[in-house]
């Protein structure tokens, strides 16, 4: 099967690390795979098969006022669509809002069908309103809206026309780069994500500051880069945590960092389906997060593998930090159970569901063919 993938870009988000690794599983598993972002310059951050064809696109410039921006956006449409020919796919799949409007647009009349995916719940991830708008025309005109949670598939389902359906992003664990990290690891408590408010890594550097002092050998690290690292960095500061809080950026392969771990701490405020609190307890962590609207609720069991706090609670959040981090029995009897969560949403299992709507949607594309040429 010929696969076209259209994405933003590559530098490193969820988004870019889910459709990297299916990418990848796709074209090992025979698939003709043509990937195609709308980002022409700047490192891909994530290692790509070499059978996959990256074709980057120069579609992210900006423009200035709202005539410009349509004229930027219909030359956009021209040269995606250009490349969607060109690349004869059986299916279009894309992954973010922006992406999945231009899209289904520059599909319309190529008799190729389009799958999208939305990355988070429409209801609590503000996009722009131009973009929500043509969200709420367009979806209708996708064979399926793939969501990642049952809050935002009831959601997408406004406006999605029943074709919305439920696929996990997988959880692409990796044992043997890790094998070597676990003996003589120091105390830590890990945390990773874009550094962007909706992720509240304050809230978290806060919730360490009120029982700082009570365990003096532990430490907090930050893996991730974004927008708010220099207000991180002043509030670390101000909280007097420099040397105890640690902000070292990205990195494309987590699992050594996360392995050196003791606990993970999901705080963000609003979530999709957060894919570092999957790839943390397939590391066997203990893990805590808030219970925040859509993601963390499906993912960690309460009191089985992790623990679940009311949403932006902070002395809540170290109240249960200080549960994990005073208790050696507690962390590891919940971080025994938090690997469960690679055969909960293995690699394996997504792709079949994945191939399921392949073939699904293959025969529905068919029919309505057969339809439109009067057979």
């Amino acid at each position: 099967m010929r696969l076209t993938l259209v994405l933003p870009g590559l530098r490193g988000g969820g988004a870019e690390r889910v459709l990297s690794t299916l990418a990848n599983a796709w074209a090992e598993r025979g698939h003709v795979v043509t990937f195609l972002t709308f980002d022409s310059e700047g490192p891909v951050a994530f290692a790509m098969s070499r059978a996959i064809k990256f074709q980057p696109l120069p579609l992210l410039w900006t423009s200035a006022g709202l005539l410009t921006g349509v004229i930027s956006n219909v030359r956009r449409l021209r040269i995606l669509r250009a490349a969607i020919r060109e690349s004869t796919p059986d299916i279009v799949i894309s992954f973010v809002t922006c992406s999945n409007v231009l899209s289904i647009v520059a599909s319309v009349g190529l008799h190729i069908p389009v799958i999208v995916s939305e990355r988070s719940d429409p209801l609590h991830f503000k996009t722009g309103i131009i973009w929500r708008l043509l969200r709420s025309i367009t979806y209708s005109r996708a064979e399926a809206v793939v969501c990642l949670t049952g809050h935002s598939e009831a959601s997408c389902r406004r406006f999605a026309r029943g074709k919305t359906l439920i696929i996990r992003n997988p959880v692409a664990f990796r044992e043997q780069s890790i094998l070597a990290c676990k003996v003589g690891a120091p105390k830590q408590i890990f945390a990773m994500g874009r550094l962007d408010p909706v992720k509240g890594f304050d809230l978290l550097i806060e919730a360490f500051h009120l029982i700082a002092s009570q365990h003096p050998d532990w430490s907090l690290t930050i893996l991730g880069e974004g927008p708010e690292r220099d207000k991180l960095r002043s509030l670390i500061a101000g909280s007097g945590l420099t040397g105890r809080v640690s902000l070292p950026g990205w990195a494309s392969d987590p699992f050594p960092l996360l392995a050196a771990a003791d606990l993970f701490v999901l705080s963000s405020r609003v979530e999709g389906f957060p894919n570092a609190l999957c790839e943390a307890m397939a590391c066997g962590i203990p893990a805590i997060a808030f219970d925040c609207h859509s993601g963390p609720a499906e993912i960690v069991r309460h009191e089985v593998d992790g623990l679940l706090v009311p949403p932006g609670d902070v002395r809540a959040l170290a109240a249960s930090m200080e549960r994990v981090m005073s208790n050696p029995i507690e962390r590891a009897r919940l971080g025994r159970r938090a690997s469960d969560v690679v055969q909960r949403f293995g690699v394996e299992d997504i792709l079949r569901r994945w191939n399921d709507l392949f073939q699904q949607v293959r025969s529905a594309s068919a029919i309505s063919l057969e339809e439109q040429n009067g057979y």
